[in-house]
């Protein structure tokens, strides 16, 4: 098996390729620079691995949540790459991949996840580990920093930018419920590509066209669906 996936969700960029148990990866703090990195990136780490587009399976694209332009221009890059090389793609969730990247680098087998959404909100993800891949329990959600739903458990991994920007809030709620946090981590392709491979088992890559943004915010979504409907 073969996948390219990319990322511009946040302020990073990422490029990554899966080839036959190999990985290979570039990653860059490129905030407002997606729109030239991205491309540059995908041809460099095509290059390490020795293939060509055409040699994929399928391309892998962080669908969301985050920056609302950063999963626009991921999105569209993917679905042009995609619709050239006629491939499929395959969605993945940017707090997935957060959660995936606490399990791999840290061990941590029960995550939360979060990223921040502005207007003292977070994307919030809840996720356990199953198999070596991380499980969402519930749903992911946007919602304000003190109402981020609390676990009754201990032992949880806190990882994601959205730490950091409401730590006070955050650090107090979650009191004696973390075990351990990287509150700067960003979504990295790289560790998107074991959910792909999952997903791509299990049959659930999609037509270019069919691959959507994640948003969360519906007021935002609905009103970038109007917009595309009036052009």
């Amino acid at each position: 098996m073969k996948l390219l996936a990319l990322d511009t969700s946040t302020e990073a960029c990422s490029v990554a390729v899966y080839s036959d148990g190999v990985t290979f990866s570039a990653f860059e703090l490129t905030p407002r620079e997606h729109t030239h990195k991205i491309l540059p990136m995908i041809e460099q780490v095509l290059a390490q691995a020795a293939l060509r587009l055409s040699e994929v399976d399928a391309l892998v694209v962080g669908r969301g949540p985050g920056a609302f332009t950063g999963i626009r221009i991921g999105i569209g890059v993917a679905q042009g790459l995609a619709l050239a090389a006629d491939k499929p793609v395959i969605p993945v969730s940017t707090l997935a991949a957060l959660a995936q990247q606490a399990y791999q680098q840290y061990g941590a087998m029960q995550v939360l996840a979060a990223l921040d959404a502005r207007m003292n909100e977070v994307y919030w993800g809840e996720y356990t580990v199953q198999n070596g891949l991380v499980q969402l329990q519930g749903e992911e959600q946007v919602c304000a920093a003190e109402h981020t739903p609390l676990p009754e458990t201990a032992g949880w991994f806190a990882v994601g930018h959205g730490w950091s920007a409401y730590a006070e809030t955050l650090q107090a709620r979650f009191s004696g419920k973390l075990e351990g946090e990287n509150t700067e981590l960003l979504p990295a392709a790289e560790f998107m590509l074991p959910l792909a491979v999952a997903a791509w088992q299990r049959g659930e890559a999609v037509a270019p066209e069919l691959a959507q943004p994640v948003y969360l915010r519906n007021k935002i979504a609905l009103t970038t669906q109007e917009r595309l409907a009036r052009q």
